[in-house]
């Protein structure tokens, strides 16, 4: 058993690069129609300081002895409390982001997104906006519906016609979709595409339309074209 590839499909890969698995830092559930929030420590154990060395610095006479002692033991504790802050600070701006997004996270559908950015997350916890993104940057969470970056949560506002005001993933989601549905032999241009989007009330620039098609990953309209 031992000799056996627990991954036998990983030799069919044509460029031989290992699977890069994600791990998410954070896990959301619902629970009773409440938003449950866990924080993902995998196996990590929990942190307390040595009772050996804390029992030697109470025994030792040595004074130089003792002085090393209590520093290292000093250094063990701040390092301890300095875990237990970052879980801290990962909770509430998690459950800052969640209230502000409460919606999505029950229904999954990404229209419901609201406009959100980090200064918005930052007054509510009373923490800097560099925090803010330190926390959302590179960590992902998992939902009942996906798992996906935490910044992917973050949109600027945009009004509509109406008045309305929307998250810009809604514009980038109709975007994403016109792209889908084209006639691969003569795809959009992006400036077709901000006319299109026009006639949905999203007026933006065909700058801004190429913006978020590369956001998206969507090439350009001769890349698009199928013969």
């Amino acid at each position: 058993v031992e000799r056996l590839n627990p991954f036998p499909a990983a030799g069919f890969s044509k460029n031989s690069i290992p699977a890069k698995y994600i791990y998410p830092d954070f896990k959301i559930t619902i629970v009773n129609n409440d938003i449950d929030l866990k924080v993902n420590t995998g196996n990590a154990k929990h942190l307390k300081v040595s009772k050996y060395y804390s029992d030697l610095l109470t025994k030792s006479n040595d004074a130089e002895t003792k002085e090393f002692l209590s520093k290292k033991i000093e250094k063990a504790k701040w390092f301890k409390d300095a875990l237990q802050k970052r879980e801290l600070t990962l909770k509430l701006v998690m459950k800052a982001i969640i209230e502000l997004q409460k919606e999505f996270f029950t229904s999954g559908d990404e229209a419901s997104l609201k406009p959100m950015k980090l200064a918005d997350v930052a007054d509510i916890v009373k923490m800097d906006v560099s925090t803010i993104s330190r926390v959302s940057n590179s960590k992902f969470i998992e939902t009942h519906f996906g798992t996906f970056k935490v910044k992917e949560l973050f949109s600027d506002a945009f009004r509509k016609d109406n008045g309305e005001i929307i998250s810009t993933n809604e514009i980038k989601l109709k975007l994403k979709s016109l792209t889908l549905n084209e006639d691969k032999l003569k795809p959009y241009t992006d400036e077709r595409l901000a006319e299109l989007l026009g006639d949905n009330e999203y007026h933006i620039a065909r700058r801004t339309v190429a913006k978020y098609r590369e956001q998206l990953g969507i090439e350009t309209s001769k890349m698009r074209r199928e013969l």
